[in-house]
């Protein structure tokens, strides 16, 4: 608990009506999407719920809210979108949410530069909207596009559809406003490459908030395509599709869209590509001309037309019937439908064998995989894994226990347990394991940035 006259100091912050504390709103800002059900062992996790939710207005509201925080040693939570799938947002320790969404303005636009500067509050289908009538669009496009925002994916290093060609979330990052632990505002300069001193964007990308809060951002964007072409080619085995995908990279081929699938028995590969007319026009050809070269069938626009029509609509769904609920509503719809996505990635030549091993280890577990699929790259690697005997009582456990072994198998493969969305409070316990002496090097970082380790707590294995 808080007590009053702190309360009455975040008030006069942020305005009363911008201060919430009764149970429903810290109910529903006490959780993003993960579930009980994703969090193997760890119950305790949902134990807490915030003190108190703050919604500041600017970077300085923010600065103000935080070194008052940092003076009585209260926890700080950064919030944006309440989309993550790992517990990032989870207040597991308590203190003050801030949510950032009333920072949701579009700075500036600059067709010169090929930038944007937006608020870490913007949602991303708004950003694309907004540049959309410039003539531009951004790199990032995730599934979670209505629902996610700026601040949001920089901080978990996001993986869009567009990842083949712009990278993820961070790669697109020029420049960052952060607000410290200690209540102090860091900009860096928005330039592409520095050879004068480290590039400080990268202590916050990817790092959960734990270093501070994004406020402000400029991003690289990209002119709205002058061409664009689908294509979809169909393989006998993923391993065919593999070898397709490897020899586009040893090629120099970016396609926007790369995703290859096995699902059902059947194995796909979609691809976009986007640009100049030549360019794309050469980059299609020659592609699937390779693919066709390992046994790929060409099977038109068509699938893959489908699979970017659709490539928002569970974002779109959770929008509808989850977005800023409390708890109860969101774990409820995924009551009865046990299943695990991961996301790794691994050294190209490690890829199959790792998938081989992994077949080898569920062969005699009660878990099986219902989708094999490469994104954007061949070194990321994604599966879908659900209980073989789903009524069986002990079925969610055994599933956790699995999953368990296959990132650790990563792990122990030279690769890493996660691509795309973060750790959060979910993977933060195998972080450690994996990073080694870095993992020590972070704890450095934080002890110097944030010695009352006060910034979103319980992240990162901190």
């Amino acid at each position: 608990m808080l007590d009053s006259a702190l309360l009455t100091a975040l008030a006069e912050i942020v305005g009363l009506e911008h201060l919430l504390t009764n149970p429903y709103d810290l109910d529903r800002y006490s959780i993003d999407a993960l579930t009980p059900g994703r969090a193997y062992g760890l119950p305790h996790v949902f134990d807490r719920m915030a003190d108190a939710v703050v919604r500041p207005a600017d970077t300085s509201q923010v600065s103000a809210v935080v070194t008052l925080a940092c003076r009585q040693g209260v926890p700080v939570v950064p919030y944006g979108g309440g989309t993550g799938l790992m517990g990032g947002a989870l207040p597991v320790r308590g203190g003050i949410v801030v949510d950032v969404k009333r920072l949701n303005r579009i700075l500036d636009v600059n067709p010169a530069d090929l930038t944007v500067a937006a608020q870490a509050g913007v949602v991303l289908q708004d950003l694309e909207n907004a540049l959309a009538g410039q003539g531009l669009m951004p790199g990032h496009d995730p599934y979670s596009l209505p629902i996610a925002t700026v601040g949001g994916t920089i901080s978990t290093n996001s993986v869009g559809y567009r990842a083949g060609a712009f990278g993820p979330m961070g790669s697109q990052v020029v420049g960052l406003e952060v607000v410290l632990p200690s209540g102090q505002a860091l900009t860096t300069r928005d330039v592409p490459i520095y050879s004068s001193g480290p590039n400080l964007n990268h202590l916050f990308i990817g790092s959960e908030g734990a270093f501070g809060i994004i406020t402000r951002a400029t991003l690289r964007v990209a002119r709205l395509p002058e061409a664009r072409r689908f294509a979809t080619a169909q393989f006998r085995s993923f391993d065919q599709g593999f070898q397709a995908v490897g020899e586009f990279i040893a090629l120099g081929i970016r396609p926007t869209l790369l995703d290859l699938t096995e699902e059902d028995g059947q194995v796909r590969l979609h691809l976009l590509f986007e640009g100049f007319l030549e360019g794309v026009e050469a980059s299609a050809g020659r592609a699937m001309l390779v693919c066709q070269q390992r046994g790929g069938k060409d099977m038109g626009e068509g699938p893959t037309l489908t699979y970017w029509r659709d490539r928002h609509a569970s974002g779109e769904n959770y929008r509808r019937t989850a977005l800023d609920q409390p708890r109860q509503v969101r774990w409820s719809r995924r009551r009865g439908r046990g299943f695990d996505y991961l996301h790794l990635a691994l050294p190209t030549s490690k890829v199959l064998e790792y998938r081989r091993r992994c077949d080898e280890l569920m062969s005699t577990s009660g878990v099986r995989v219902v989708e094999y699929a490469l994104w954007s790259r061949p070194e990321l690697f994604s599966m879908m894994m659900v209980p073989a005997y789903p009524d069986r009582a002990n079925a969610q456990e055994e599933l956790g226990r699995v999953v368990e072994q296959v990132l650790t198998l990563a792990q122990d493969m030279g690769g890493v347990m996660e691509y795309c969305h973060g750790v959060g409070v979910r993977l933060g316990h195998l972080l450690p394991r994996e990073m080694g002496v870095g993992h020590d090097v972070l704890r450095s970082l934080k002890a110097a940035l944030d010695p009352g380790n006060i910034m979103n707590p319980g992240k990162l294995g901190l």
